[in-house]
């Protein structure tokens, strides 16, 4: 299996081919929060993202699950 590299807005990323990307809809649903949060988060560089064609927001899942993991963890010492 070839990685095919995905530019972060922060560095680029190598990730694996049959990893697919995941829409703010997508994210939103995984992370249980709304899209404006997701929006939000992007905007404040809160969480690891993708932009695809300039303005598309896409995000991985196995980086969307290291950011559920750390933000239920703040959640749960809240």
């Amino acid at each position: 299996m070839t990685p095919t590299a995905l530019l972060n807005t922060d560095q680029q990323v190598w990730k694996p081919k049959d990893e697919y990307p995941l829409t703010v809809r997508e994210a939103a649903k995984y992370l249980g929060v709304s899209q404006q949060t997701v929006y939000l988060w992007v905007e404040r560089k809160q969480i690891p993202h993708l932009r695809v064609m300039g303005r598309n927001i896409r995000f991985l899942k196995s980086d969307l699950e290291t950011f559920r993991a750390s933000f239920k963890q703040e959640m749960d010492n809240a």
